[in-house]
Protein backbone atom coordinates (compact mmCIF):
# COMPACT_ATOMS: atom_id res chain seq x y z
CA UNK A 1 0.00 0.00 0.00
CA UNK A 2 2.81 2.69 0.82
CA UNK A 3 4.51 1.55 -2.19
CA UNK A 4 1.79 2.36 -4.57
CA UNK A 5 0.91 5.73 -2.55
CA UNK A 6 4.73 6.60 -3.11
CA UNK A 7 4.73 6.32 -6.54
CA UNK A 8 1.63 7.60 -7.89
CA UNK A 9 2.91 10.66 -5.22
CA UNK A 10 6.11 10.47 -7.42
CA UNK A 11 3.96 10.39 -10.87
CA UNK A 12 2.23 13.10 -9.92
CA UNK A 13 5.15 15.31 -9.09
CA UNK A 14 7.27 14.72 -11.66
CA UNK A 15 5.26 15.95 -14.71
CA UNK A 16 5.07 19.37 -13.12
CA UNK A 17 9.15 19.75 -14.12
CA UNK A 18 9.09 18.48 -17.17
CA UNK A 19 9.06 22.29 -18.30
CA UNK A 20 10.92 25.68 -17.08
CA UNK A 21 8.12 27.91 -17.54
CA UNK A 22 9.65 31.48 -17.76
CA UNK A 23 7.26 33.61 -15.06
CA UNK A 24 6.92 36.68 -16.91
CA UNK A 25 3.54 38.52 -15.24
CA UNK A 26 1.63 41.32 -17.10
CA UNK A 27 2.18 44.73 -15.94
CA UNK A 28 -0.76 47.35 -16.32
CA UNK A 29 0.25 50.59 -14.58
CA UNK A 30 -2.09 53.75 -14.66
CA UNK A 31 -0.77 57.34 -13.81
CA UNK A 32 -3.08 60.00 -12.72
CA UNK A 33 -1.79 63.12 -14.87
CA UNK A 34 -4.46 65.69 -13.73
CA UNK A 35 -7.99 65.59 -12.40
CA UNK A 36 -9.84 62.28 -13.82
CA UNK A 37 -7.43 61.92 -16.36
CA UNK A 38 -4.46 59.31 -17.22
CA UNK A 39 -1.49 57.66 -18.74
CA UNK A 40 -1.59 53.64 -18.81
CA UNK A 41 0.67 51.06 -20.00
CA UNK A 42 -0.59 47.61 -20.95
CA UNK A 43 2.55 45.12 -20.97
CA UNK A 44 2.09 41.77 -21.70
CA UNK A 45 4.25 38.89 -22.18
CA UNK A 46 5.25 38.08 -25.69
CA UNK A 47 5.61 34.83 -25.06
CA UNK A 48 2.27 33.50 -23.81
CA UNK A 49 -0.05 30.86 -24.18
CA UNK A 50 -3.47 31.79 -26.07
CA UNK A 51 -4.96 35.44 -27.20
CA UNK A 52 -2.95 38.21 -26.00
CA UNK A 53 -5.08 39.42 -22.75
CA UNK A 54 -6.96 42.90 -23.09
CA UNK A 55 -7.58 45.35 -20.90
CA UNK A 56 -11.08 47.05 -20.57
CA UNK A 57 -11.45 50.09 -18.46
CA UNK A 58 -14.91 51.74 -16.53
CA UNK A 59 -17.59 53.01 -19.23
CA UNK A 60 -17.08 56.37 -17.83
CA UNK A 61 -13.76 56.27 -19.72
CA UNK A 62 -12.79 57.70 -22.91
CA UNK A 63 -9.51 55.33 -24.44
CA UNK A 64 -7.53 55.72 -26.85
CA UNK A 65 -4.59 53.96 -27.71
CA UNK A 66 -1.58 56.02 -28.64
CA UNK A 67 0.77 53.13 -29.70
CA UNK A 68 1.08 49.33 -29.47
CA UNK A 69 5.59 48.74 -29.35
CA UNK A 70 7.96 45.59 -28.24
CA UNK A 71 9.97 46.00 -25.84
CA UNK A 72 11.95 43.24 -24.34
CA UNK A 73 9.44 40.48 -23.55
CA UNK A 74 6.97 42.25 -23.86
CA UNK A 75 4.21 43.83 -25.89
CA UNK A 76 2.99 47.51 -24.25
CA UNK A 77 0.38 49.14 -25.09
CA UNK A 78 0.06 53.04 -24.26
CA UNK A 79 -3.31 54.17 -23.69
CA UNK A 80 -4.37 57.23 -22.64
CA UNK A 81 -7.97 57.93 -20.60
CA UNK A 82 -10.03 60.60 -20.11
CA UNK A 83 -13.33 59.73 -17.58
CA UNK A 84 -16.07 61.34 -15.83
CA UNK A 85 -15.09 60.61 -12.14
CA UNK A 86 -12.29 59.27 -10.71
CA UNK A 87 -11.39 55.67 -11.19
CA UNK A 88 -11.38 54.80 -7.04
CA UNK A 89 -14.13 52.83 -6.78
CA UNK A 90 -14.22 51.27 -10.21
CA UNK A 91 -13.33 48.17 -11.53
CA UNK A 92 -10.80 47.37 -14.54
CA UNK A 93 -11.02 44.20 -16.12
CA UNK A 94 -8.60 41.66 -18.36
CA UNK A 95 -9.86 39.28 -20.36
CA UNK A 96 -7.59 36.23 -22.34
CA UNK A 97 -5.65 35.98 -19.66
CA UNK A 98 -3.75 32.76 -19.70
CA UNK A 99 -4.03 30.29 -16.97
CA UNK A 100 -0.02 30.78 -16.64
CA UNK A 101 0.26 34.82 -16.50
CA UNK A 102 -0.48 36.63 -13.58
CA UNK A 103 -1.55 40.30 -14.02
CA UNK A 104 0.12 43.11 -11.63
CA UNK A 105 -2.21 46.55 -11.69
CA UNK A 106 -0.49 49.68 -10.32
CA UNK A 107 -2.63 52.33 -9.72
CA UNK A 108 -0.93 55.49 -9.03
CA UNK A 109 -2.64 59.07 -7.86
CA UNK A 110 -2.33 62.86 -8.54
CA UNK A 111 -0.62 63.11 -4.96
CA UNK A 112 1.51 60.35 -5.97
CA UNK A 113 -0.53 57.29 -3.36
CA UNK A 114 -0.60 53.89 -5.15
CA UNK A 115 -2.60 51.09 -5.31
CA UNK A 116 -1.33 47.52 -6.80
CA UNK A 117 -3.14 44.58 -6.98
CA UNK A 118 -3.18 41.44 -8.53
CA UNK A 119 -5.72 39.62 -11.64
CA UNK A 120 -5.37 36.20 -12.95
CA UNK A 121 -7.73 33.80 -14.79
CA UNK A 122 -9.82 33.11 -12.01
CA UNK A 123 -10.23 36.69 -10.43
CA UNK A 124 -9.53 39.36 -13.91
CA UNK A 125 -11.03 41.74 -12.50
CA UNK A 126 -9.95 43.79 -9.63
CA UNK A 127 -12.06 47.34 -8.05
CA UNK A 128 -9.30 50.01 -7.14
CA UNK A 129 -10.63 51.00 -3.14
CA UNK A 130 -11.24 54.04 -2.09
CA UNK A 131 -8.94 53.70 0.53
CA UNK A 132 -5.11 54.44 0.70
CA UNK A 133 -3.26 50.52 0.26
CA UNK A 134 -1.00 50.73 3.40
CA UNK A 135 1.21 47.37 2.31
CA UNK A 136 1.78 46.30 -1.12
CA UNK A 137 0.66 42.68 -0.88
CA UNK A 138 -0.02 41.96 -4.46
CA UNK A 139 3.94 41.52 -4.26
CA UNK A 140 3.57 38.77 -1.85
CA UNK A 141 1.33 36.80 -3.93
CA UNK A 142 3.63 37.30 -7.03
CA UNK A 143 6.80 36.23 -4.95
CA UNK A 144 4.65 32.37 -4.22
CA UNK A 145 3.61 32.39 -7.91
CA UNK A 146 7.19 32.96 -9.42
CA UNK A 147 8.12 30.05 -7.06
CA UNK A 148 5.45 27.83 -7.79
CA UNK A 149 5.62 28.17 -11.28
CA UNK A 150 9.34 28.24 -11.64
CA UNK A 151 10.32 24.30 -12.07
CA UNK A 152 14.34 25.23 -12.33
CA UNK A 153 13.70 26.52 -8.68
CA UNK A 154 11.36 23.60 -7.86
CA UNK A 155 14.17 21.32 -9.10
CA UNK A 156 16.74 22.70 -7.52
CA UNK A 157 15.18 22.81 -3.75
CA UNK A 158 14.30 18.81 -4.43
CA UNK A 159 17.65 18.16 -5.21
CA UNK A 160 18.77 20.01 -1.80
CA UNK A 161 16.41 18.18 0.20
CA UNK A 162 18.49 14.96 -0.80
CA UNK A 163 21.81 16.11 1.07
CA UNK A 164 20.79 17.10 4.27
CA UNK A 165 20.76 14.06 7.15
CA UNK A 166 18.71 15.91 9.77
CA UNK A 167 16.22 18.66 10.51
CA UNK A 168 18.92 20.97 12.22
CA UNK A 169 20.69 20.91 9.20
CA UNK A 170 17.62 20.97 7.18
CA UNK A 171 17.15 24.42 8.73
CA UNK A 172 20.24 25.69 8.37
CA UNK A 173 20.64 24.53 4.13
CA UNK A 174 17.40 26.29 3.63
CA UNK A 175 18.19 29.04 5.82
CA UNK A 176 21.78 29.39 3.74
CA UNK A 177 19.77 30.03 0.62
CA UNK A 178 16.88 32.46 1.66
CA UNK A 179 19.51 34.79 3.26
CA UNK A 180 21.42 34.42 -0.47
CA UNK A 181 19.03 34.57 -2.87
CA UNK A 182 17.80 37.67 -0.53
CA UNK A 183 21.18 39.56 -0.74
CA UNK A 184 21.25 39.40 -4.89
CA UNK A 185 17.35 39.79 -5.19
CA UNK A 186 17.85 43.16 -3.46
CA UNK A 187 21.50 44.43 -4.86
CA UNK A 188 19.85 43.60 -8.57
CA UNK A 189 16.69 45.37 -7.93
CA UNK A 190 18.34 48.64 -6.43
CA UNK A 191 20.67 47.82 -10.01
CA UNK A 192 23.64 47.14 -7.77
CA UNK A 193 24.80 44.26 -9.65
CA UNK A 194 23.35 43.07 -13.68
CA UNK A 195 24.09 40.34 -15.18
CA UNK A 196 21.54 38.98 -18.24
CA UNK A 197 18.81 37.31 -17.39
CA UNK A 198 19.61 34.93 -20.45
CA UNK A 199 23.08 34.00 -18.63
CA UNK A 200 21.26 33.79 -15.15
CA UNK A 201 18.81 31.93 -16.58
CA UNK A 202 21.52 29.25 -17.87
CA UNK A 203 23.31 29.07 -14.94
CA UNK A 204 20.81 28.28 -12.70
CA UNK A 205 19.94 25.23 -15.10
CA UNK A 206 23.29 24.15 -14.43
CA UNK A 207 23.44 24.43 -10.72
CA UNK A 208 20.47 21.26 -11.07
CA UNK A 209 23.49 19.26 -13.01
CA UNK A 210 25.53 19.60 -10.04
CA UNK A 211 23.20 18.76 -7.47
CA UNK A 212 22.44 15.89 -9.48
CA UNK A 213 26.23 14.52 -9.15
CA UNK A 214 25.84 15.48 -5.36
CA UNK A 215 22.26 13.13 -5.10
CA UNK A 216 24.47 10.31 -7.76
CA UNK A 217 27.00 10.22 -4.76
CA UNK A 218 24.61 8.89 -2.15
CA UNK A 219 26.37 11.18 0.46
CA UNK A 220 25.02 12.94 3.48
CA UNK A 221 26.53 16.26 3.74
CA UNK A 222 26.24 16.88 6.95
CA UNK A 223 28.36 19.47 7.24
CA UNK A 224 28.34 21.55 3.80
CA UNK A 225 24.92 21.70 2.33
CA UNK A 226 24.61 24.82 3.45
CA UNK A 227 27.48 26.50 2.01
CA UNK A 228 26.13 24.65 -1.76
CA UNK A 229 22.60 26.61 -1.10
CA UNK A 230 24.20 29.57 -0.32
CA UNK A 231 26.06 29.63 -2.98
CA UNK A 232 23.76 28.98 -5.73
CA UNK A 233 21.00 31.13 -3.87
CA UNK A 234 22.82 33.94 -4.76
CA UNK A 235 22.53 32.99 -8.30
CA UNK A 236 18.86 31.85 -7.69
CA UNK A 237 18.22 35.52 -6.02
CA UNK A 238 19.22 36.91 -9.61
CA UNK A 239 16.73 34.53 -11.12
CA UNK A 240 14.19 36.12 -8.94
CA UNK A 241 15.13 39.56 -9.90
CA UNK A 242 14.52 39.35 -13.06
CA UNK A 243 10.64 39.02 -12.65
CA UNK A 244 11.19 42.91 -10.70
CA UNK A 245 13.02 44.01 -13.33
CA UNK A 246 10.76 42.72 -16.02
CA UNK A 247 7.82 44.35 -15.01
CA UNK A 248 9.45 47.18 -12.92
CA UNK A 249 8.41 48.46 -9.56
CA UNK A 250 6.50 51.40 -10.09
CA UNK A 251 5.55 52.69 -6.52
CA UNK A 252 6.77 54.46 -3.42
CA UNK A 253 7.46 51.72 -1.97
CA UNK A 254 10.47 50.13 -3.21
CA UNK A 255 11.60 48.46 0.12
CA UNK A 256 8.78 47.02 1.41
CA UNK A 257 7.53 45.82 -2.37
CA UNK A 258 11.24 43.84 -2.44
CA UNK A 259 10.04 42.25 1.17
CA UNK A 260 6.39 41.15 0.30
CA UNK A 261 7.86 39.75 -3.15
CA UNK A 262 10.89 37.87 -1.06
CA UNK A 263 8.29 36.86 1.51
CA UNK A 264 6.35 34.80 -1.01
CA UNK A 265 8.84 33.05 -2.40
CA UNK A 266 9.64 31.87 1.31
CA UNK A 267 5.63 30.88 1.47
CA UNK A 268 6.34 29.04 -1.52
CA UNK A 269 9.14 27.06 -0.77
CA UNK A 270 7.66 26.44 2.63
CA UNK A 271 4.87 24.88 0.72
CA UNK A 272 7.03 22.52 -1.57
CA UNK A 273 9.20 21.13 1.53
CA UNK A 274 6.73 19.09 3.30
CA UNK A 275 6.02 17.43 0.00
CA UNK A 276 9.47 16.66 -1.34
CA UNK A 277 10.30 15.84 2.52
CA UNK A 278 7.80 13.21 3.04
CA UNK A 279 8.64 11.46 -0.50
CA UNK A 280 12.10 11.50 0.51
CA UNK A 281 11.07 9.69 3.28
CA UNK A 282 8.48 7.46 1.99
CA UNK A 283 11.45 6.04 -0.08
CA UNK A 284 13.14 5.02 3.19
CA UNK A 285 9.80 3.35 4.26
CA UNK A 286 9.56 1.13 1.56
CA UNK A 287 13.42 0.43 1.71
CA UNK A 288 13.71 2.25 -1.89
CA UNK A 289 15.95 5.36 -0.83
CA UNK A 290 18.55 4.22 -3.05
CA UNK A 291 17.00 3.34 -6.16
CA UNK A 292 14.78 6.44 -5.47
CA UNK A 293 18.06 9.19 -4.87
CA UNK A 294 19.68 6.89 -8.41
CA UNK A 295 16.27 7.82 -10.12
CA UNK A 296 16.11 11.38 -9.03
CA UNK A 297 19.81 12.18 -9.92
CA UNK A 298 19.37 10.71 -13.73
CA UNK A 299 16.20 12.89 -13.63
CA UNK A 300 17.44 16.04 -12.62
CA UNK A 301 20.58 15.70 -14.34
CA UNK A 302 19.06 14.97 -17.38
CA UNK A 303 16.27 18.18 -17.21
CA UNK A 304 18.84 20.24 -16.01
CA UNK A 305 21.62 19.32 -19.27
CA UNK A 306 18.63 19.86 -21.35
CA UNK A 307 17.83 23.86 -19.91
CA UNK A 308 20.99 24.28 -20.21
CA UNK A 309 21.59 23.37 -23.59
CA UNK A 310 18.24 24.94 -24.31
CA UNK A 311 19.34 28.43 -23.04
CA UNK A 312 22.50 28.54 -24.21
CA UNK A 313 21.00 28.28 -27.50
CA UNK A 314 19.17 30.66 -26.77
CA UNK A 315 21.84 33.37 -26.02
CA UNK A 316 23.91 32.13 -29.15
CA UNK A 317 20.83 32.60 -31.97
Amino acid sequence: MIKKVFFSALLFVIPLMLQAHEFNPAHLVVKEIEENSYEAEWMYPVKNIGARGEVYFPDSCKRETKQIEKKGKYLVESIELICDSTLKGKSVDVVNLSVLTDALITFEELDGTTFEGIMNAKSPTIEIPLEKQIYPTAYFNLGIDHLLEGNDHILFIFGLLFLVSNLITAVKTITAFTVAHSITLGLSVFSVISIPQATVEALIALTIVYLAYEVSEKKKYTNTPWLIAFGFGLLHGLGFANVLGGIGIANDQLVMSLLFFNIGIEAGQLLLIPLFSLLIWASFKIKQSNRFATVSSYFLGGIGFFWFIERMVGIVY
